[in-house]
């Protein structure tokens, strides 16, 4: 993969991309703790989203980006 994807004479970092699409998932399961009630069990939300989305990226990242060996 690239490191960069342009569009239209426009250069989007790869990261900037997968870190758009790390934000989606982060609110779609954001939305779904929020439902269930599992924010309750937090002690410190702001700390565990943080987590959430840093864990997240760091999926997104290893599933998208091509590592060679």
């Amino acid at each position: 993969m690239t490191p960069v994807i342009e569009i239209y004479g426009v250069v989007i970092p790869t990261l900037g991309v997968l870190a758009l699409a790390a934000l989606a998932l982060y609110a779609l399961l954001r939305r779904l703790l929020l439902r269930t009630g599992f924010y309750r069990h937090i002690w410190h939300r702001p700390l565990f989203d943080l987590a959430l989305y840093v864990s997240i990226l760091g999926v997104v990242v290893l599933l998208l980006v091509e590592h060679p060996l």
